[in-house]
């Protein structure tokens, strides 16, 4: 049977260790090394400063929005980053709900 998840219930969210203090996440997807997929409910006054990853991320707004160089990202903005590309820093004065999609480990 397939995992089902419903992105906007209250239900599987926990603290995201590594980010501000007030965020939440809830893994939807976690592959050990083969891609991971969650939910980042980012709160009011988010900042989180610039940063890379060894994976190309992907960022999905489906409430809220963040800013970041500068550049304001409303509900339904995408951005992708690749391998090692730097990007930030991010803050959200109004809190957001993110879909991060980060590939596999290679």
């Amino acid at each position: 049977m397939k995992n089902v998840r419903n992105l906007y219930d209250d239900l599987n969210w926990e603290i995201a260790t590594g980010y501000p203090e007030g965020t939440k996440r809830k893994v939807l997807r976690d592959n050990d090394n083969k891609g991971e997929t969650v939910l980042l409910k980012l709160p009011k006054g988010f900042y989180m400063g610039l940063h890379s990853h060894i994976t190309t991320e992907q960022h999905v707004v489906l409430e809220g929005e963040y800013q970041s160089d500068g550049i304001n990202y409303p509900k339904g903005s995408y951005q992708v980053f690749m391998s090692g590309e730097e990007h930030g820093p991010f803050e959200s004065k109004t809190g957001a709900l993110i879909l991060v999609i980060w590939d596999a480990i290679m």
